[in-house]
């Protein structure tokens, strides 16, 4: 959910990042990610935007993890094959405080090959560089700030003063999203307005992520219910049923769980049900 709130404010907002982290505010274009190989790769985290001489590479992570900076070879790798005459920045920007010596490493060394990257702690870096960039504001209330919720406040005040009201339903659902990794919900909800963060189109997108899992979920579940059903009623009708025949039942599909329960009066002894499984779903 993190990785899908920044990579979508960097889209909104392209030039305000590039300032940020080039220092100057250079026209970025997205990648895809399958113009670097013709192999599947990760890109859940992933954001890779270029100039005309330029590719800035960004992986937003929440916490550290030790694979990461052989990705970052491995990308920088991949874009040089791509694109060998343009430079490359390569930005690792944690958003959660940590104490994992991980989020200090700014660099992947493997026997003769040593190669640099950039790193930025969100915790460590000055307030004012987010409070006054309207595509920053959300990150705001994760800087070197001594009061988290005071922040969000601030950041709440800046973007009442936005005249786009897109613009501020977009910021105000973002920061929403990643405030919820320094507070409470309860403060979040008290000092962002609702009404502007449910018009935005990111807590759109992420509600209805979030219902189709649950309805996914809610579906397997169902699943199991029903599975753990007919090994009830065929114990009850046959007797205690062998692993080899539970393990089948349990891997039926709910297609086949329904012919089942059809079929469930035909069966009488252990034989029946093996015949069964056989003919329709072999062991594995």
């Amino acid at each position: 959910m993190f990785d899908t709130v920044c990579k979508f404010l960097i889209e909104n907002f392209p030039t305000d990042f590039a300032t940020w982290l080039l220092g100057e505010p250079v026209e970025l274009v997205a990648i895809s990610p399958s113009e670097l190989s013709l192999e599947p790769i990760r890109a859940d985290a992933l954001i890779l935007l270029q100039s005309q001489n330029l590719v800035l590479h960004i992986e937003f992570q929440t916490l550290p993890r030790p694979n990461i900076p052989f990705r970052m070879l491995d990308y920088r790798v991949r874009v040089h094959r791509r694109f060998p005459n343009k430079t490359m920045r390569q930005v690792i920007i944690y958003l959660q405080k940590t104490q994992s010596e991980l989020a200090w490493q700014t660099a992947f060394t493997l026997e003769n090959t040593q190669h640099q990257f950039e790193v930025i702690r969100l915790w460590e870096q000055p307030l004012d560089s987010f409070l006054n960039v309207p595509g920053l504001l959300p990150f705001a209330v994760l800087s070197q700030a001594d009061s988290p919720a005071d922040v969000l406040q601030q950041v709440a005040e800046r973007i009442q003063r936005i005249p786009e009201r897109i613009v501020q339903s977009n910021l105000t659902a973002t920061a929403a999203i990643l405030s919820a990794l320094v507070l409470d919900k309860a403060v979040v909800r008290r000092i962002l307005r609702s009404d502007l963060m449910q018009e935005s189109a990111i807590y759109q997108e992420i509600k209805a992520e979030g219902k189709a899992e649950g309805k996914a979920e809610g579906f397997q579940e169902a699943v199991q219910r029903e599975r753990a059903l007919i090994l009830r009623l065929l114990s009850l009708k046959i007797g205690t049923l062998p692993e080899a025949e539970r393990k089948q039942v349990s891997q039926l599909s709910l297609d086949q769980l329904e012919i089942l329960i059809a079929r469930l009066s035909e069966f009488s002894t252990i034989e029946n049900l093996s015949n069964w499984l056989q003919s329709n779903c072999p062991p594995a």
